[in-house]
């Protein structure tokens, strides 16, 4: 491998604030290589709700900082204690790795246990497009509510990237998927995903958006479980239209964060709610090797859709585009940054 460069090109935030502060520049040095970590040369890397909240401050991070947690590429050095018989990597391999930040940028650093390398079937493209929300559905369906055959199981925000993938898997599984979702385009999308059955929640109120996923329970007993990445606008319907003894998971705020929620509301139906991270399901080397193995036997069987929405410009209106068009709530499937693609 040739010599790296001192400085690179690196979306790099001064502050926390508003898509003002996302510029990218050309002189931010390149991240240094801990003993446990690699350093990639990346081609793609993913856009995630994860990263406006990062930006914005809904997560308080330090500044200045590269942004990005989610790249595919090629390693380009191990950290001292980073063995290639261990991790099943080395110089030269094609990744793909699930990291806290610095993925917007030419070369970005990643602990060697959130890192992978790609199967000769999967392109650095794909791995890129299916990593953060393939691992986040996988695991949740998994671990946060185990879903099961038969039941009746919410999906709100169905027709967007996270909510593409759960409806497919929740399908595969054996259930009965039920999706939320703003336009009949967006239901077309979602039915494809794998809904049963998609309610239009622009110009209803949630009260009645609630009397319309009862109805589509047996007897109106509620679903088994709700995936919620929509947040503040969504939770407190979420509570009636849970079954008894159903999961709440919360997971994304995309309509703002949600309120305190005193224990003993659950009480009323025994019901379990939990706010799940991602970060804490693929915690060790052989959960994140164990999730991304599996995710990516779905995508070489074709077993698993992974559209994408818009790829964008590795560029200062790139990446303020990109914020937009997520915090507007339209966008449909995974967005991507075009970094150096091969």
């Amino acid at each position: 491998m040739a010599e790296l460069p001192s400085t690179m090109r690196a979306l790099q935030i001064q502050q926390q604030g508003g898509i003002e502060v996302l510029e990218v520049r050309d002189d931010v040095p390149l991240p240094e290589c801990g003993p446990e970590e690699v350093i990639i040369k990346v081609e793609w890397a993913g856009i995630n709700f994860i990263d406006t909240y990062q930006r914005g401050g809904v997560y308080k991070i330090q500044t200045p900082v590269v942004l990005g947690n989610e790249t595919s590429g090629t390693i380009v050095k191990l950290g001292a204690n980073v063995k290639p018989a261990q991790y099943g990597f080395d110089v030269g391999d094609r990744v793909a790795a699930y990291h806290a930040l610095t993925g917007f940028a030419q070369y970005s650093r990643s602990t060697a246990r959130s890192c992978i390398k790609l199967p000769d079937g999967i392109s650095t493209k794909v791995a890129a497009t299916a990593l953060l929300q393939g691992l986040t559905a996988l695991s949740f369906v998994t671990e946060a509510h185990t879903v099961k055959s038969g039941e009746h199981i919410l999906v709100h925000a169905a027709a967007g990237a996270l909510g593409q993938i759960l409806c497919q898997m929740c399908k595969a599984r054996g259930a009965h998927v039920i999706g939320t979702t703003s336009t009949e385009a967006k239901a077309e999308i979602a039915r494809k995903a794998g809904c049963e059955h998609v309610v239009l929640y622009k110009d209803v109120s949630m009260d009645e958006v609630a009397k319309q996923v009862l109805k589509l329970t047996p007897d109106g007993r509620g679903v088994a479980a709700v995936f919620d990445g929509v947040g503040a606008s969504t939770f407190e319907m979420d509570f009636e239209v849970l079954a008894r003894k159903g999961s709440l998971v919360s997971c994304g705020n995309a309509s703002g964060a949600v309120p305190p929620v005193a224990p003993l509301r659950l009480g009323a139906k025994n019901l379990k709610l939990s706010r799940p991270v991602l970060t804490h399901y693929v915690a060790t080397q052989q959960e994140f090797q164990g999730y991304a193995t599996e995710l990516f036997k779905l995508i070489e069987r074709n077993e698993l859709n992974l559209p994408v929405h818009k790829v964008y410009d590795f560029s200062t209106d790139g990446f303020r585009t990109a914020h937009t068009d997520l915090s507007s709530r339209t966008t449909s499937g995974k967005l991507l940054v075009a970094i150096d693609p091969k």
